[in-house]
């Protein structure tokens, strides 16, 4: 994932910051704790798309 890119990319429902879950290949907003996916290397900005965070999900 292109640093650049993560500086500049919000999370498109609060258009809050998010974090980049390498391990997992997401995107995660910790406002709304969604995990938005990474595929191929392109993030899939979709709240459609995006998958709903556990409460026993740790959002580092």
């Amino acid at each position: 994932m292109d640093p650049k890119l993560l500086e500049i990319l919000v999370c498109p429902l609060c258009k809050g910051p998010l974090v980049h879950n390498r391990e997992a290949h997401e995107l995660i907003c910790k406002g709304d704790r969604l995990a938005f996916p990474i595929r191929d290397g392109i993030p899939v900005m979709l709240v459609d798309e995006a998958r709903r965070l556990e409460d026993a999900e740790d959002v580092a």
